[in-house]
């Protein structure tokens, strides 16, 4: 019971040490990538990839400090290395598994201080360009590296 009331207070005194996240991301993908994931890719990796770059783009922002009340990010495109669950129900020949391909990103963010007034922009693309670095790659690898480069390279311009 001691043991349960001292982490209980170790916890308590731990969340109240922490500032609190005031950072806002919003994440989108543009019309043009959204018209490829309708006719291509599939709609549902929309909300795959909206995710990923919030969650890094938040870890990052947060843990360098950067001032930032709100930023708004925009997906313009994003290969996959592996085929998606809608390309490999629509052509039957691909191997979700064995079927590799270079993938990558291209992301553009803006971010704004708590007055809404604009802070920095940025945009980035990175795209693999050598097949025997995508061994082992999950679906959106690639993209995921995008993100996380975007997410640094931006919190550096904004330090």
């Amino acid at each position: 019971m001691r043991f349960a009331t001292l982490a209980a207070t170790a916890l308590a005194t731990l969340a109240l040490a922490l500032p609190a996240s005031a950072l806002t991301v919003e994440a989108k993908v543009s019309p043009e990538f959204q018209k490829k994931l309708d006719d291509d890719i599939g709609a549902r990796e929309a909300a795959t990839l909206t995710e990923a770059v919030t969650r890094k783009v938040t870890d990052v922002f947060t843990a360098r400090g950067i001032q930032a009340d709100r930023v708004e990010v925009t997906i313009e495109d994003a290969r996959p290395n592996r085929p998606t669950f809608q390309q490999v129900s629509d052509k039957p020949g691909l191997d979700s598994i064995h079927s590799i391909s270079i993938g990558g990103a291209k992301v553009s963010g803006v971010a704004y201080d708590a007055s809404g007034r604009e802070i920095g922009r940025f945009n980035y693309n990175w795209y693999e360009n050598n097949l025997s670095n995508v061994f082992g790659s999950a679906t959106w690898t690639d993209a995921r590296t995008t993100f996380a480069r975007f997410a640094n390279r931006f919190a550096d311009k904004l330090s």
